[in-house]
């Protein structure tokens, strides 16, 4: 028997199915759509399933969107280790902020309604300051020492910018692809950066 406030490893199995079951109604939904009936019901699971595992639906909501930041820093780790130079790990910093099948526009809409969110909910905007946070933890430490303080600074802002404005045209229906999104990103890095500074981050390991 498991001991008083211990969770088991089937509760822990159970929690980890309805937070993805949760992430999978925020895709088809938005956050707004998010209704704990939907929820159980991607699950399968009974609709009142919910309040035992969670306290309630705002702590399977900060749940969720963890998860989902998990992952994405999760992907962008992975293809840094696969880098071999400065200049491949920013590309794989680009590429991860725009995951293969996960660029369209359900994702964006529902990401955007997180974003939307964040103003009001500290929970959801903490969430995103670690995100913003660790996006220009990875950009500095591809070009820290290449380029100066200062238009490092600015170089971390308008990547970001960019990525976000993006997503962004993804929710208002662009038909901009993955790959293009990822070459416009791109394209703006090498624009900002000299062809000496690009030399040295492709030799860098």
């Amino acid at each position: 028997m498991a001991l008083k406030g211990k969770r088991t490893a089937i509760e822990d199995i159970r929690r980890i199915e309805l937070v993805q079951a949760a992430h999978r109604v925020f895709i088809e939904h938005g956050l707004g759509g998010m209704t704990t009936t939907r929820i159980c019901r991607e699950a399968g699971m009974s609709p009142g399933i919910l309040a035992y595992y969670f306290k309630g639906k705002e702590e399977v909501l900060f749940a969720m969107v963890r998860y989902n930041n998990r992952i994405l820093m999760e992907d962008v780790i992975a293809r840094l280790h696969r880098a071999n130079s400065r200049w491949e790990r920013l590309l794989a910093i680009v590429e991860g902020n725009f995951p293969d099948r996960a660029y369209e526009r359900n994702t964006a809409n529902a990401w955007l309604s997180v974003c939307a969110a964040a103003g009001a909910n500290p929970q959801y905007g903490r969430l995103q300051t670690i995100f913003y946070n660790r996006l220009r933890s990875n950009i500095a430490s591809s070009l820290a020492g290449i380029i100066s303080p200062e238009r490092l600074k600015m170089a971390i802002l308008g990547i970001g910018v960019m990525i976000d404005g993006l997503w962004l045209r993804k929710a208002n229906g662009s038909d901009i692809s993955q790959k293009v999104a990822v070459e416009l990103v791109s394209s703006y890095i090498a624009s900002i950066i000299t062809p000496e500074e690009m030399n040295a981050m492709k030799m860098s390991p």
